[in-house]
């Protein structure tokens, strides 16, 4: 077994809402063996708040979470990224930077909770934890340190594609 911490960052065009979710699961389900980060390509500037009640109601960690562009992660002192998943399919379809240390990217969409407006909208971010969860927690089963790139690649996909996928999920960038 390894001791080395995976360094994972979940992109969005707006990072106020899926990324953050993203972040903060990653964040407590990898239990240290992965670090996340969340950006965006456009950034709202704020996190939606009902991410921050649903992420805090259920006692995640949301100190410290905000809303950044991901010019900050394409820095020459910016942490080397081992994974990078997109959970929206505008960011997907964005030019991204050049990451250094070419991580392995796939497309992880679901649909937009902050989309939904009104009373049901709390539901909505709560379905969007839970499919993220999903999607995490069968990443987070696999033998990352046994699988070739071509192998992981396939595993990331199929893991993209899991309830609640978007139109583009899945795609292997």
């Amino acid at each position: 077994m390894t001791d080395k911490v995976y360094n994972v960052l979940f992109l969005c065009t707006g990072n106020s809402a899926r990324s953050i979710l993203g972040e903060a699961l990653m964040n407590k389900l990898g239990e240290g063996r992965f670090r996340a980060y969340s950006a965006g390509s456009q950034p709202k500037g704020d996190v939606h708040p009902m991410a921050l009640s649903v992420l805090t109601g259920l006692g995640f960690d949301t100190a410290g979470m905000r809303s950044k562009s991901w010019d900050e992660f394409s820095a020459p002192d910016a942490p080397k990224f081992d994974f990078i998943f997109t959970v929206c399919d505008n960011a997907a379809g964005e030019t991204c930077p050049v990451w250094i240390g070419h991580p392995l990217t796939a497309h992880w969409g679901i649909e937009d909770p902050a989309a939904v407006e009104g009373e049901g909208q709390r539901e909505a971010f709560l379905q969007a934890l839970r499919f993220l969860q999903n999607r995490i927690s069968l990443f987070l089963a696999l033998p990352i340190s046994s699988l070739d790139e071509m192998a992981m690649r396939s595993k990331l996909k199929e893991i993209g594609q899991a309830e609640g996928a978007s139109a583009k999920a899945g795609a292997v960038k």
